[in-house]
Formats: C-alpha cells, structure tokens, sequence
C-alpha cells in the first residue's frame, strides 16, 4: 500500500477508532473503577477493623482476585457461568469483573493508606467522644484517601489499558473495532500502532489530570498543617 493510501488509512480509521474509545472503553472503564473503588474501601475498612471472619473472608477475596489473571476471570464469568445457568451480557460481565479485579487492588492500597494514619487520630477521636464509625468517616478514612490518591490514580489508568481485554467477550472498545478493521485492510502494523497511540492519549490525559490532583491536595495538607 502507497504511502497516500497509508495516510488516508490512518485519518478514516481514526475516528472509526477513537469513537469506540468514548462510548465504550472510557464509560466502561468509569463504571467499573467507581464500582471498584466502592468495593476497595469496604474490603479495606474490614481488614483495618481487624473482625477475624470478615478479615479472613476479605483475604480470601484479594488472595483469588490477584492470583488469577484477568482475561481468565472475564472467560469464566463470560463463558463459564452459563454453563450453570447464569448468562450475562457483554458489557455487564466486563463491568462485573473489572470491579471485582480492580477492586481487590485498590483495597490494599487503601488498607495500607488506613494503617498509615497515626493511631493518636483514632485515640484523640474518642477523647472527642466520637464513635468508632464517626471517626472512621470525618478523620481516618479522609486522610487515608489522600494518601492512597497517587495509587488509585495508576490503576485507573492501567484499568483504561486493561479495557482491551473486554474485546475477548465482544464488548465492541477500541481494540475490537481495530481488530476488524485490521481484518479488512490487511494493515495491522499501522492500525494497532494507531490504537495504541489512541490509548496512549487516554493515559497522557488521565496522567495530567492526576498530576492536578495531587498538587490541590498537597496544597490543601500544607494548609492544614499551618
């Protein structure tokens, strides 16, 4: 193929591409990552509470989620289940097991952010005569999520990489799309470099916003602490 025909390949499939990329791949990758989150404080907070059942039943849950890969976790939810009578759509099933995935990550590092917290916030918490919840919510958790900000941010943006995987279950992201169009122009060096440098847009932009927001919240903690 010409170098013309290279280009004009290259602008057509673009948008064909990157359309995909904010209908599917990004709403997918906020719903799942809110859902994740959701998941990550709950199984966090029941570790920091140190209740022997819950913390080892939250183990366990990280010990599976972690240890097992997720384009695996995707074919058995996808696949698997309807084998015993579950099926759930595409996009429900990458929903599903992104958050679940995700989650089991971001609990530990909130759960690493609440154990960072200085045992005299709980202590003086009491001494205020705040209860146990009352004090997770106004001084242990806010602190613990500044200090987990930086982590959660990166795997928010692997998360948008990791959507690619979605195209194993026909969700229609980017990368399936790309797939198709490779199938029919017979250029997959060009087109999946274009995907890539797509992807490449998404995390430069979602970097730049974390940038952002660890400086507000620098400037917030230097505040506080005068």
């Amino acid at each position: 193929m010409s170098d013309g025909r290279l280009w004009s390949l290259f602008a057509d499939s673009f948008w064909k591409i990157l359309l995909p990329g904010l209908t599917m791949t990004i709403p997918l990758t906020v719903i799942a990552f809110s859902l994740a989150l959701v998941i990550a404080v709950c199984v966090a907070l029941v570790q920091f509470a140190n209740v022997r059942v819950f913390k080892q039943l939250a183990r366990f849950y990280i010990w599976v989620f972690r240890g097992t890969p997720l384009l695996v976790q995707l074919f058995v939810v996808f696949y698997g289940l309807p084998n015993v009578g579950v099926l759930i759509e595409p996009f429900p099933a990458a929903v599903l097991v992104f958050s679940l995935n995700e989650g089991a990550y971001c609990a530990e590092s909130i759960r690493a952010a609440l154990e960072a917290v200085p045992v005299g916030q709980m202590e003086a918490g009491y001494c205020a005569g705040m209860t146990y919840l009352q004090i997770i919510r106004r001084i242990i958790l806010p602190q613990a999520m500044r200090t987990a900000f930086p982590p959660l941010s990166n795997s928010l943006i692997a998360m948008v990489k990791d959507t690619s995987l979605a195209a194993n279950i026909t969700v229609t992201e980017m990368f399936m799309v790309t797939q198709r169009i490779v199938a029919r122009t017979y250029e997959p060096l060009l087109l999946y470099i274009e995907v890539g440098l797509i992807y490449l847009l998404f995390s430069t932009l979602l970097t730049g916003l974390q940038r952002m927001g660890e400086k507000r919240l620098s400037t917030h903690t230097k505040k506080g602490g005068e």
